[in-house]
């Protein structure tokens, strides 16, 4: 029971602290922070496997899977806005393309 009670009070402590982050960040940095701290969330995907490989329960093995498909949709996504951003960024040539 103790474990659940401090794995509660990261996840809680986690929630409030990127809360407090995220609403500091001016909008107009918004979207190039998001996207390069979207790749750096991969670690996600690596806590993710740990809890469904654990075998702790059925339940946690689902858990865990849920929670890898939603850190790789995470990590993906950030890639592609980062990649859209920087082509935002490229010269075009004269014949427009």
């Amino acid at each position: 029971m103790g474990e659940v009670l401090v794995s509660l009070y990261v996840f809680v402590l986690a929630i409030f602290v990127g809360f407090e982050v995220i609403t500091k960040v001016p909008p107009l940095l918004h979207t190039p922070l998001m996207s390069g701290s979207n790749a750096i969330s991969g670690i996600t995907i690596v806590g993710s496997l740990i809890a469904a490989g654990a075998e702790h329960s059925g339940l946690s093995t689902w858990l865990g899977l849920v929670a890898v498909i939603f850190a790789t949709i995470n990590v993906v996504g950030g890639f592609l806005v980062t990649d859209r951003m920087l082509e935002m960024f490229k010269k075009k040539d004269k014949d427009g393309e």
